[in-house]
């Protein structure tokens, strides 16, 4: 797997400066956890999940998770649960026959830790084609976090998914979304246990995940399409607080952004969001008018604020926001001429940047400058000419 691997070789050339790396299911987990970029939901209750794995994989989706919890109603979910272990099962035959067969990053979202053991029992062959669990509503306030973490060393031991004599290892993803995470008297607490039982089981944890959708229910909230979670002043405080405790360096979480739910517009309350002047052709501004046709304004602005405050990759319940995030995700060749002057120099001072137009501090821009890289390497780097909306343009379908 690669990032925009479906763009050809002579255009791909053009576009990037460094193109991205590839990825398999064995890389090292802070590449694929950097790498995940949009992470697509499909509901377990899907008839032709294994198909739509396919096609995703097809256009560019590099990370998928196969949903049995909120996506799925109380009463289906045995009937899912079956569907998605036939899937992958249907995948795994499939991979069987053809090894050039290409498939995204595979989770699947459980309930509980019961479930967890459950669905790996399940899946047979398919299970060599997980990367791991999703863990919803996570939190260590009556142990909860402790038992799936016990479950998935169950199935790691049980199955040879522990990482151990050249083994691959199953992780998960955490999603920070219960409304002890919201509620201000409970926050602190609540937090410091997570990252407590998160770190002590840091080798089984892929990458931290928030649930908006969740932490805005707790006060009856949802965001329109004209607002982005940082206007949603209730979950945004819960944003800047996950990344006070699992963003400092030396800990190296990824820490996803949040789900961006809408993708169609119709009556617009707001201003657009994008301004005419990167959209300069014609063909650019049909691109421009699509994008606000899908209503994926808010999602663009959205993601360069995800960037702003600390968090790489998105969690996306539509195709049509795939290409947005992964195009948002490329490092410019300015970021990366910047880090690559700054890493490794540790010996402090201060110099004007490459580009000319700001100052590089050796020392404050260390852990910037790595992490620039470590997404440089999953997402590539855009030639110096290259805009986005030139990468936009080769992505949206």
């Amino acid at each position: 797997m690669r990032h925009f691997s479906y763009v050809d070789g002579k255009r791909a050339a053009k576009l990037f400066h460094k193109l991205p790396e590839p990825i398999s299911i064995d890389s090292p987990p802070e590449h694929l956890a950097a790498a995940l970029g949009a992470t697509l939901y499909s509901p377990g209750t899907r008839t032709t999940l294994a198909k739509d794995v396919v096609k995703q994989a097809k256009h560019g989706c590099l990370s998928m998770v196969l949903c049995l919890e909120d996506s799925v109603p109380d009463d289906a979910v045995e009937v899912a649960e079956t569907n998605v272990a036939e899937a992958m099962q249907q995948l795994a035959a499939k991979r069987a026959g053809s090894k050039r067969l290409v498939l995204p990053l595979l989770f699947i979202r459980v309930r509980t830790p019961e479930q967890l053991e459950r669905i790996a029992g399940l899946l047979g062959p398919g299970l060599d084609l997980l990367s791991g669990f999703v863990i919803p509503k996570y939190e260590n306030s009556d142990g909860v976090a402790d038992r799936f973490f016990e479950a998935l060393g169950r199935v790691q031991r049980d199955y040879g998914q522990d990482g151990s004599n050249g083994a691959r290892r199953l992780r998960v993803m955490p999603i920070l979304e219960s409304p002890r995470m919201i509620h201000r008297e409970t926050r602190d607490d609540t937090l410091s246990g997570i990252v407590d039982v998160t770190k002590a089981h840091r080798e089984d944890v892929l990458a931290v995940r928030i649930g908006a959708t969740d932490l805005a229910s707790a006060f009856s909230l949802r965001r329109s399409r004209d607002l982005t979670v940082y206007d949603v002043k209730l979950v945004s405080s819960v944003i800047a607080d996950v990344v006070n405790v699992f963003g400092r360096p030396g800990d190296d979480f990824v820490i996803t952004g949040t789900v961006w739910e809408h993708f169609q517009t119709a009556e617009r309350l707001m201003r657009p969001q994008l301004r005419m002047t990167p959209f300069e052709d014609a063909n650019e501004a049909q691109l421009r008018q699509k994008l606000l046709l899908k209503g994926l304004d808010g999602l663009i602005r959205e993601i360069a604020l995800d960037q702003a405050n600390g968090l790489l990759g998105k969690t996306v319940i539509h195709p049509s926001h795939v290409p947005v995030v992964h195009a948002m995700s490329v490092v410019s060749h300015e970021e990366y001429v910047d880090a690559l002057s700054v890493v490794g120099d540790v010996g402090g001072g201060a110099n004007a940047s490459p580009y000319r137009n700001k100052m590089n501090e050796m020392k404050p821009h260390q852990a910037w400058a790595r992490k620039t890289l470590l997404r440089a390497d999953a997402f590539g780097v855009a030639a110096e000419e290259t805009t986005f909306v030139d990468l936009l343009e080769t992505s949206m379908r």
